[in-house]
């Protein structure tokens, strides 16, 4: 997690290694939080996103990428991840893939549910094949809060 800004000079930048699921900052107090490549990794991904949701400010954004399970790509050349969620059910119940330091292979819709869970919200998205890299946004405080 990083933190712009928190060093008291505009455009400082601060690198800071810490537990996903109990990050060492103030509530609201981020305006980004960037996880590359990990998500599959933690052992409590929706622990995980909501305390980053907790520690962004509103209007803050996480940014972050992981792997999709492996029938993404054939729900892509057909143009429907719905398509192919037999194969994907199959494929997760097998458990090939996962152990080591993959824990969780991912659909889209589920990153959607889990990010929407915890209130962030706008989900954008790229994907390449089996990897998916996106952006959302904590929702704005409502007005008069």
């Amino acid at each position: 997690a990083g933190s712009a800004g928190s060093a008291g000079s505009a455009g400082a930048l601060s690198f800071v290694r810490a537990d996903v699921g109990r990050l060492p900052f103030a509530t609201g107090s981020l305006d980004a939080v960037h996880a590359g490549a990990a998500m599959h990794c933690w052992p409590s991904p929706s622990a995980a996103v909501a305390e980053i949701a907790r520690v962004l400010k509103p209007g803050g954004v996480f940014v972050a990428s992981t792997f999709l399970d492996p029938t993404a790509m054939l729900g892509d050349a057909l143009g429907s991840d719905s398509s192919v969620q037999p194969l994907s059910a199959l494929f997760r119940e097998s458990g090939v893939g996962t152990g080591g330091a993959f824990n969780q292979f991912w659909s889209e819709q589920e990153l959607k549910d889990l990010t929407a869970m915890c209130g962030l919200v706008d989900f954008e998205r790229r994907r390449s094949r089996q990897f998916i890299f996106f952006k959302v946004t904590k929702r704005l405080a409502p007005v008069g809060q």
